[in-house]
């Protein structure tokens, strides 16, 4: 809808994990709910949460340099028409560094440069860096920040 539908108005998104299939998918899938909602339940009662503050990374710790330079990813995207469910199309994108610290910040500087070198196209309101900034920023995310974007 911020794009004016480009992608058509039954657009809808979804996104999920793969966790294989039968009962070893099944396991990883209740192991990764289970322990989720453990975590989530320990941050919210007091005790706990200060049981779980010892065994997880203090506020301005994380991976090392090492960790971060030598991490990556890889994300897939699958869409089928909505019409038409036989029409697919898949997507892959990737980046040189771990997600969470690597890539993100390079993620944010190239969004910030974007948004200093020119004025916004939109007015206004909550956008999506994508809905705002557009192939402009993923071209520099390409060419300076390691991520590709690619149709398969």
């Amino acid at each position: 809808a911020l794009m004016n539908y480009a992608y058509g108005e039954n657009f809808r998104y979804d996104e999920a994990t793969l966790m294989g299939e039968g009962p070893t998918g099944f396991a990883k899938a209740f192991a990764l709910a289970a322990g989720s909602g453990l975590v989530m339940t320990a941050a919210s009662v007091p005790f706990l949460r200060s049981l779980l503050e010892k065994v997880i990374p203090a506020p301005g710790e994380g991976p090392s340099t090492e960790l971060r330079e030598s991490g990556f990813f890889n994300v897939e995207f699958f869409a089928r028409g909505a019409d038409d469910p036989q029409a697919t199309v898949r997507a892959r994108v990737t980046g040189d560094r771990d997600p969470g610290y690597g890539s993100t910040a390079k993620m944010l500087t190239e969004s910030a440069i974007v948004l200093a070198q020119g004025e916004p196209k939109v007015t206004g309101g909550l956008w999506t860096p994508a809905s705002a900034l557009g192939v402009e920023l993923i071209d520099r995310l390409q060419a300076r920040a390691g991520l590709t974007f690619e149709l398969l």
